[in-house]
């Protein structure tokens, strides 16, 4: 009878935790998965898109927000954990690290995977966003909304303002923590426009970038490590995170650089942590072996100056003393290297079309738009900008038509 019991207690009991585990982000990596190799294999080499298990998946290119791939990528999806990327940039922007909070009832209780911290303990906010951001705990996530928002609702406003900052119009926050809300979604897109903004910071840089640490809890060091599996392992990984809930699967945004080329890998909704790695590696390896940054200003002047060869003898100007028009491209000196990643086959099908009033009269100022320049990859608009007078242009003053004068009686 005995015995009895204690089945009937332990199965109460897995039946009562099950909710918490199912909702846990990376607590269980077994999920009867193969092992997955963090190397390239020739397998990404190839230069069609990968085929991948997640049901939402993008790269996109950290200078220029370009979209390298994309599948599903502006579909409204739930994000897990990945949430925690605007939890932690919300509190970095809006508080001193250095402040004590002390953790709620709320907080201490809440449920998924957790940090460990209870009712009553006291830690550093610097300490609560490393246990937010490598362990994902989402006690911690409970304990600096609280903190900084007065309450769990108070800091969703704060996420959603911070979404229509950044002009995320298909992103709609309710937790801090991301379990399972039906108004709590985001796309791949915006998700990764939300991890290139938050990574410009250098304090949350700094924190998903950190394999493992030591923060500290009631005056007493505990050793955390981070749950991102791709971190330390690929060539180039520095962040950023991972997410898993029954109803988003598994998630993982990754922050990935090689020589000049810098990227943000987003795929939501794998079936499996193995089809989450083996996704984000195949969509890394592909963007790495068949994108190559081209410098579009400096591919401009090339053509341009080229096009000026050709065709500078061809302009007539009306009254004025000067043979040649001083021609330049309409370049912002702020902004003059705009760099962005073209695939590698496309490269030889840059076209350039160049459009030009060649029929001149002065007087016309200086940066008198002319005509244009257009760049185009595969048909698609990729760079345009205005040809300009570099110097102003004047029309003949009295002495200059007297001088051609005595040169036509001269002669």
């Amino acid at each position: 009878m005995f015995k009895k019991l204690i089945v009937c207690f332990l199965l109460n009991l897995t039946i009562i935790l099950s909710p918490f585990y199912s909702l846990a982000d990376d607590i269980s990596t077994s999920d009867n998965e193969t092992t997955y190799e963090y190397t390239s294999s020739a397998a990404y080499k190839d230069s069609s898109p990968p085929t991948i298990n997640s049901r939402a998946a993008i790269v996109i290119d950290r200078n220029s927000n370009t979209v390298l791939y994309g599948k599903n990528e502006h579909n409204k999806v739930k994000m897990a954990s990945t949430t925690k990327i605007m939890t932690s940039i919300v509190v970095i922007e809006n508080c001193d690290l250095k402040e004590t909070v002390t953790v709620s009832k709320k907080a201490g209780s809440t449920g998924g995977s957790r940090l460990g911290i209870k009712s009553g303990d006291k830690c550093s906010i610097n300490d609560l966003l490393y246990g937010l951001m490598l362990c994902s705990g989402n006690d911690a996530a409970v304990a600096l909304a609280e903190h900084v928002g007065g309450s769990v609702d108070g800091f969703a406003e704060m996420m959603n303002k911070k979404a229509l900052e950044l002009n995320l119009k298909n992103t709609h926050f309710v937790t801090p923590h991301g379990l399972d809300k039906d108004e709590h979604y985001t796309t791949a897109y915006e998700l990764a426009i939300l991890s290139n903004y938050a990574l410009n910071n250098k304090t949350f840089a700094k924190i998903v970038g950190t394999k493992s640490t030591t923060i500290t809890i009631n005056n007493t060091p505990r050793n955390i490590s981070n749950t991102n599996e791709l971190l330390g392992n690929l060539n180039g990984v520095y962040g950023i995170k991972t997410g898993f809930t029954n109803g988003a699967n598994r998630c993982l945004v990754t922050a990935c650089k090689r020589n000049d080329l810098d990227i943000i890998s987003v795929v939501l909704g794998a079936d499996t942590k193995n089809f989450r790695t083996t996704d984000s590696i195949k969509l890394i390896e592909y963007a790495f072996n068949n994108f190559k940054n081209i410098n579009l200003s400096q591919l401009a002047y090339s053509k341009f100056d080229k096009w000026k060869e050709d065709n500078l003898d061809s302009f007539t100007i009306y009254k004025s003393s000067s043979n040649n028009p001083p021609l330049d491209l309409n370049l912002n000196k702020d902004n003059y290297d705009i760099i962005i990643p073209i695939k590698n086959s496309e490269l030889e099908n840059i076209s350039c079309n160049i459009t030009c009033n060649k029929n001149l009269i002065p007087p016309l100022n200086s940066n008198s738009i002319l005509g244009t320049l257009n760049l185009y990859s595969e048909n698609t608009l990729i760079y345009s900008k205005d040809i300009v007078l570099s110097s102003d242009l004047y029309s003949k003053n009295v002495f200059e038509y007297f001088v051609e004068i005595l040169k036509k009686l001269s002669s």
